[in-house]
């Protein structure tokens, strides 16, 4: 008898959101005119990270209209807009990043960025060149959605737009990690956050993910190598920082490729530059490198960082040389949450379509989403941004001056976010 009066009970809670759910894709798809719009307009502007005040007041003023309760100024430019539903229940967060490149596009497009800056002293076009202005269009989207049926959400959304995902200034503190040490998270206290990235390699109508470590950690490091000046005709007078800066190099590339078990995680040591000297025939006493240190586990991580130190250190001594090793930690790996990710799946199944939905390889490339995901549960998803048919071989690359997106992909985008956010709170199994 119990279990016959709880599946009384449980058949009208799947009857409610599966209407809940099909009032969300009609919504949705009679949104697509306006994401597209939203999305145009915040392309021709684009703006460098934590310099986002036309986009920062474009969503505020958006949110606003929604009847949403609004923060401006959040980790300088971050807007935060929080939905309370018809009901009590759990807080969930969707984010979008705002930032876009210093790059100039080279897209024929109507909408083409045309703004210029300064950048680290240097001229340089704006752009987005990563999809950033339609994460912060589908967000928008999917905010005027749920706003549509809150009555019906056991619990409250909170909609997370973030500034400087792409880095900040050096020295100067932003983007994810400073939305969280200001609290984002908190007040109400999120329980699960999920967040999409459009891919311009993936066709229109296909959502990836991948369980546990889907991106990699990012770091910088650099290495000095302080050796003896000489002139170039008596090189028996110096110590040769080049000579042994070329030798670190090479010792550098036995990391990944001898001291880390590649069947089990990727990883990547690039060395991006080399600064030494100032004449050609002329030994310069310092070289410094610097490089990029990627990894999918915080175990490989610390791995390569203690490796890097040794190699370099112990390969200048063998010349009397010296090294100053120094690694900055960017960003974390962004790890989706095997549970979540689980219990979720159906969902994006449900939106997309079983077919459409696939879990992917690791990817080397870094989201700074990951500093959510260090607090609460998270789970970071890629959605489809090419036409159909096309080869992905000859679509431009994400952070490239001729990067651009199918716009009929945005649709997907929005449904997914507003789906996930309603069957999170409602508990929903299918």
């Amino acid at each position: 008898m119990l279990s016959l009066a709880l599946g009384l009970i449980t058949m009208p809670v799947q009857a409610q959101n599966a209407a809940l759910n099909a009032r969300i894709a009609q919504l949705a798809t009679q949104e697509e005119s306006k994401v597209i719009a939203w999305r145009r307009d915040i392309h021709e502007h684009p703006e460098l990270g934590n310099q986002e005040t036309r986009t920062a007041a474009l969503i505020a003023a958006h949110l606003k209209k929604l009847g949403l309760e609004v923060q401006t100024g959040v980790a300088r430019t971050g807007v935060v807009g929080i939905l309370r539903g018809g009901k009590p229940g759990s807080v969930v967060a969707l984010r979008a990043d705002m930032d876009g490149l210093p790059l100039t596009e080279a897209n024929d497009l109507p909408f083409a960025s045309k703004v210029t800056t300064t950048y680290l002293g240097q001229p340089v076009g704006v752009m987005h060149a990563c999809g950033h202005d339609t994460h912060v269009a589908m967000l928008m989207g999917a905010a005027e959605v749920l706003s549509q049926v809150k009555k019906d959400l056991p619990g409250t959304v909170k909609f997370i737009f973030q500034p400087a995902e792409e880095g900040s200034l050096p020295g100067v503190e932003g983007g994810a990690k400073l939305m969280v040490k200001e609290g984002v998270l908190d007040k109400p206290k999120v329980d699960a956050v999920f967040g999409i990235h459009i891919n311009a390699q993936t066709e229109v109508g296909n959502l990836t993910y991948r369980s546990g470590g889907e991106m990699a950690s990012a770091d910088r490091f650099t290495i000095k190598v302080h050796g003896k000046g000489a002139h170039g005709a008596y090189p028996w007078n110096s110590v040769d920082p080049v000579v042994t800066a070329a030798q670190i190099i090479l010792g550098l590339q036995t990391i990944v490729s001898r001291q880390i078990k590649l069947i089990d995680d990727a990883a990547v040591v690039t060395v991006g530059t080399i600064n030494g000297g100032v004449r050609y025939n002329v030994i310069p006493p310092d070289v410094e490198l610097s490089g990029t240190i990627r990894a999918l586990s915080p175990a490989v991580q610390q791995q390569i960082w203690a490796s890097i130190r040794r190699i370099a250190t112990n390969i200048a001594e063998s010349a009397g040389a010296t090294a100053d090793v120094n690694i900055e930690p960017y960003v974390p790996v962004t790890t989706n949450a095997p549970d979540l990710t689980a219990r979720m799946l159906p969902t994006l199944r449900a939106v997309a379509g079983s077919t459409h939905v696939r879990e992917i390889k690791a990817v080397t490339g870094a989201e700074d989403f990951s500093f959510y995901q260090e607090k609460v549960p998270g789970l970071f998803l890629f959605v489809g941004g090419m036409t159909p048919g096309t080869d992905p071989a000859t679509t431009a690359d994400h952070h490239t001056a001729g990067f651009r997106i199918d716009e009929s992909g945005l649709t997907l985008g929005v449904k997914t976010l507003a789906t996930l956010a309603a069957d999170y709170l409602s508990g929903a199994k299918r």
